[in-house]
């Protein structure tokens, strides 16, 4: 029977055998055999024009790269989103027509979606990773699709890249694996051979790669558009997302072990902060630079490599956009929502960054394989909230039922219409920027810098956060396999930071760069997460408590976190109640089966009067895990005794009750807004 097995298995080979290819060492080519000249820049007129529709190769590796995966997203598959509404704070009519952001009074509906990249959909939600923050505004023009990420620049500066990128960190092909992590040998292949990436990879080794939760992370539009008034006048924008609680962080160690003690953990936080009335708050910003100030910069706007430094050019802050409403159903609204950077209004046009050029193709592409055809705009979460009329017809999931016999212009029996608009009467008109220049396929020489900005993030990390990105990159560097790729993206990095490139080198067992450096020493505060906004609001505190407990002082401390904003949480050895003096009783939210310091901002430990071998040994390893994540800790009588014993009472971020709970609940409230105490860190 094994001998039978075995051949069935052998002619199985052989019926594959004509299917299997190996590309190595061959040369490339189109799928119809046609040798390719250029893979590294899609076809523009001119080397900062717009990209050509007639480039036959990109829209051919960029087609095959949209329908590689069928049925969730290739990228951002593992998502969660909400509802909730946007007001501008004062009319931005000097600088756009567009017209959700002219009355302070009218409020637009929108809806947004959170995800990682790098994962599929069933990936824990903690992993390393740059995040999705795509925003839907339905505004009485039509639907704005502001559709961009956690962190304001990109790997690679041309879309025809892009399937090349998430390639390379996908799992590997040949084993499937690692699963939502970059830390093997084809991404930092990637890396070391596609340069441009040096900048985006700081970022992705830094805190920023592993949010809190994504109500506490920034978000950006990535991409240069343009704002255009109702005078024709353009201006350069970039758009930012400040998320009204302050940018915060997990550290490595608690994000792998929330990815398996909760890897739902981010949509869990978003879905019950809003469940509770917390409502998630972002302001709108948006950087504006004239046109004729284009080539003022020492870098290319149009590279979506490079960021523009806020302290150069202002955040203004113009409106706010609150979370409000969960939804209903997760398919129909969260997985079948449609987002596409093309989804413009008036008001609001596109510059020739080769990145976004692409997108303006691929996105579109891409849903008409995921949602089954051209009428996904009709699923209820991606119609317009405004009428809309055309002579589109028929195709997969048609809802809208068309009558008479016209679907076509120019006509005469329907009195030519649906007719268009002219600019006046709201109709889109782009924006007439001057294109000349030969069709070609190349880069511009001002896309050529990838060091210089890599090197402006490093200057800018506190001393905390430079640490920080040398254990990403050692960890990362170190699940490598092959030495060549790992020397190669070591002396890559010398270019960055001879410090940094010497201390990865020790990590991880590899020469140390034999030259490098970089001559950049300026420092942009905005980008280091040190400078933002601590707030104790809607911090999540275990509060740890045993049969016995000090009643009266223990319910004065809890009302006065929640005062503050702070949501405290019961954790004992047992769901039900737990019963203290003066008849305060506490239901239990949580025992130490079903929670653990990783999924809290700080720990309260508080104890009783009967507290078990069991309790005291399972309390004092919450605690203990909390402080080597820097987190506040606060403790009184029992929980006292727990930090004296384990010599953490004299530690920064250590809080111990005393006679007067207000002031030690005030001293706590500070803390947990501190969020970290990076002084206990060793290094």
């Amino acid at each position: 029977m094994g001998d039978d097995h075995k051949g069935r298995n052998n002619k199985k080979d052989k019926q594959l055998e004509q299917f299997r290819t190996d590309d190595r060492d061959k040369k490339m080519t189109t799928d119809q055999g046609v040798k390719v000249s250029e893979d590294e820049f899609s076809l523009k007129a001119g080397e900062r024009g717009p990209t050509l529709m007639e480039d036959f190769h990109f829209r051919e590796k960029m087609t095959h790269f949209d329908h590689e995966r069928i049925p969730e997203r290739a990228v951002h598959a593992r998502g969660f989103a909400a509802h909730g509404e946007f007001q501008v704070y004062e009319s931005m009519k000097e600088y756009t027509k567009a017209g959700f952001l002219q009355d302070p009074s009218v409020k637009t509906p929108v809806f947004v979606r959170f995800s990682t990249v790098a994962g599929s959909k069933g990936s824990a939600e903690t992993a390393r990773d740059a995040r999705g923050f795509a925003t839907k505004f339905y505004t009485e023009e039509g639907n704005y699709d502001l559709v961009g990420n956690n962190i304001p620049v990109f790997f690679i500066q041309d879309a025809i890249k892009f399937p090349d990128l998430v390639h390379s960190f996908k799992p590997e092909p040949h084993n499937g694996m690692p699963q939502a992590a970059t830390a093997h040998d084809t991404f930092w292949d990637f890396v070391a051979n596609n340069q441009e990436a040096a900048h985006m990879v700081m970022w992705t080794m830094s805190d920023r790669a592993l949010p809190r939760s994504f109500r506490m992370m920034e978000g950006f539009g990535v991409h240069t558009f343009r704002f255009v008034n109702d005078k024709g006048e353009a201006h350069f924008v970039k758009f930012h997302w400040k998320p009204v609680l302050g940018t915060h962080s997990l550290v490595w160690d608690e994000a792998q072990k929330i990815g398996g003690k909760d890897p739902d953990f981010h949509r869990g936080d978003l879905y019950g902060s809003i469940e509770a009335g917390n409502y998630p708050e972002f302001e709108l910003g948006v950087q504006i630079i004239k046109e004729e100030d284009e080539f003022k910069f020492d870098f290319d706007i149009l590279d979506a490599t490079k960021l523009w430094p806020e302290e150069d050019v202002p955040v203004k802050i113009i409106g706010k956009m609150t979370l409000n409403r969960n939804v209903d159903n997760v398919f129909a609204e969260t997985e079948q929502v449609a987002f596409h950077p093309g989804n413009v209004v008036p008001g609001i046009d596109f510059s020739n960054d080769p990145l976004l050029q692409g997108r303006l193709f691929s996105y579109t592409d891409t849903q008409l394989i995921r949602l089954g055809g051209p009428n996904f705009h009709e699923l209820p979460i991606n119609r317009p909230v405004c009428p809309y009329h055309n002579n589109q017809r028929d195709g997969y999931n048609r809802m809208t039922i068309n009558k008479g016999p016209v679907s076509y212009h120019n006509n005469s029996l329907a009195n030519n219409t649906p007719a268009t608009s002219t600019e006046e009467e709201g109709g889109y008109v782009h924006y007439q920027e001057k294109v000349e220049g030969r069709k070609v396929r190349s880069r511009s020489e001002s896309f050529k810098d990838h060091f210089s900005q890599a090197a402006l993030f490093w200057n800018s990390m506190s001393e905390t956060e430079k640490e920080h990105i040398i254990s990403g990159f050692s960890f990362e560097l170190g699940k490598v396999g092959s030495k060549s790729v790992q020397q190669q993206n070591v002396d890559m990095f010398a270019n960055v930071s001879l410090d940094l490139a010497k201390a990865i080198a020790d990590n991880i067992g590899v020469n140390p760069p034999e030259g490098g450096g970089s001559d950049v020493t300026k420092t942009s505060p905005a980008l280091s997460q040190e400078n933002t906004k601590k707030t104790p609001s809607t911090r999540k505190v275990a509060v740890l408590v045993s049969e016995g407990f000090d009643g009266s002082e223990v319910s004065s401390v809890l009302a006065a976190l929640k005062v503050e904003g702070v949501i405290p949480e019961i954790v004992s050895n047992k769901l039900g109640t737990v019963k203290g003096s003066d008849n305060a009783e506490f239901n239990v939210d949580h025992t130490f089966l079903t929670a653990d310091s990783v999924l809290f901002d700080a720990v309260y430990a508080v104890g009783g009067n009967d507290v078990s071998q069991k309790f005291h040994q399972d309390a004092m390893y919450f605690v203990d895990e909390a402080f080597k994540h820097f987190k506040p800790i606060g403790a009184t009588h029992e929980g006292k005794k727990w930090l004296k014993k384990a010599d953490l009472e004299k530690s920064s971020g250590v809080i111990l009750g005393d006679d007067d709970s207000s002031e030690f609940a005030r001293n706590f409230s500070e803390a947990i807004g501190a969020h970290r105490f990076w002084d206990r860190q060793i290094v």
